[in-house]
């Protein structure tokens, strides 16, 4: 396999010029917002975001729309990457999923919580919820049954991009007690 490098430059960049993703599908909640402005708060940036050159100059955002939207008058580490429209979608379309696939050890979890505090309620709040059933912040391996008490699950995609989900929507419909419906944007 031969692996190449697409990061093309770091710049640091103002995080309001830069121009969020149109395909972008993540959606944050008010406790996620006050977390990260939390441990933004406390920590500062201790990552990159993802952007590539669009043929006008401006970057577009594929990974790190909530922290350019935290923090829009600061300038913000960006990664330039050398890829395509087509290969921005795949990276925002795999980077979270990829990300949730991994399994917790919970002997090392409970060793890094037991070391970890934090002033702001929002982030020991979501500390917290990490070990919680029942929490957002709860860390589940990513093929993990929704659980019973959810009837059902609504998604909403645009006729252009049916099938790009259709197996996704298959899985779904699936699982026993969720009931998969798909809204046709008429805009498309």
């Amino acid at each position: 396999m031969q692996i190449r490098d697409r990061v093309r430059e770091l710049k640091r960049v103002m995080a309001s010029e830069l121009r969020p993703s149109p395909s972008n599908w993540r959606v944050h909640p008010q406790g996620q917002q006050d977390a990260l402005r939390g441990v933004l708060s406390e920590i500062g940036y201790a990552g990159a975001l993802l952007a590539r050159e669009l043929p006008d100059g401006t970057l577009e955002l594929i990974d790190g729309h909530l922290r350019a939207e935290t923090t829009p008058d600061m300038e913000v580490p960006v990664l330039v990457l050398d890829v395509d429209e087509r290969e921005a979608k795949y990276l925002l379309a795999t980077l979270d999923p990829l990300g949730a696939m991994a399994e917790a050890n919970d002997e090392a979890l409970a060793a890094l919580l037991a070391d970890v505090e934090s002033e702001n309620a929002a982030v020991q709040e979501m500390l917290e919820g990490v070990t919680n059933e029942d929490h957002p912040a709860k860390i589940v391996p990513f093929d993990v049954r929704p659980p019973p008490s959810m009837a059902w699950a609504l998604i909403g995609i645009a006729t252009s991009r049916l099938a790009e989900v259709q197996d996704q929507l298959d899985s779904i419909a699936k699982i026993e007690g969720v009931f998969c419906e798909v809204a046709l944007n008429a805009a498309d």
